[in-house]
Parts: C-alpha cells; sequence; structure tokens
C-alpha cells in the first residue's frame, strides 16, 4: 500500500509555476488521504482566491500525474478549495467529480 511519505515525495516535484517553489514547501497540501483500496484524496489550496485558473489547473494536474504512478495507487481525486473557481478547477482535473451540494 501506498504511503504519506511516499505521496509527500511525489507532491515535492510539483512547483507553482508563479513563485517557482514546490507547493509542500509553502505549505499548500492541506490533506493527504489514503484508503485502503490504495484511493489517494489530495486537498490543497494557493496563495490567493484568485490566482490564475491557468496556475490552480496545472497543480492539480501534476499533482493527479505525479501522485497516480505511485505504485498501489487505483484512484486520486485532487481537490482546490479557497479558489473563486474552485468547483470549475475541480471538475477540469477530475473527469467524475461532483461540486458539494
Amino acid at each position: 500500500m501506498v504511503t504519506v511519505d511516499e505521496v509527500t515525495r511525489e507532491l515535492e516535484k510539483v512547483v507553482d509555476p508563479e513563485i517557482g517553489l514546490p507547493i509542500t514547501e509553502m505549505h499548500l497540501v492541506d490533506e493527504i488521504t489514503i484508503k485502503e483500496s490504495g484511493e489517494l484524496f489530495i486537498k490543497y489550496h494557493l496563495t490567493a482566491p484568485f490566482c490564475p485558473p491557468i496556475f490552480a489547473e496545472d497543480i492539480g494536474m501534476n499533482i493527479r500525474q505525479l501522485t497516480s504512478k505511485l505504485s498501489g495507487v487505483s484512484k486520486v481525486t485532487v481537490v482546490l478549495h479557497g479558489h473563486a473557481l474552485a468547483n470549475e478547477i475541480n471538475q477540469r482535473v477530475n473527469p467524475d467529480y461532483k461540486p458539494p451540494a
């Protein structure tokens, strides 16, 4: 089974395109949850609620791509919160994402 440490090591490779630092170093990752089935849930935020959506989507896609390659991961859900366009970005990053009611 994949571990939080393994996931975190992959997240260290995700760099904020505006600032040029890893998202882990900037403390932008809020939650990493791993189910026994190998499903991975990662919740993150950005430095401001109006960061350019293209950067927000790029970060989310990088998180998804890097962590989905880890051994033992069956599914990855990446959720951005605190951004003005979070629901739209989450739908683009996660094909099966359904916004909270």
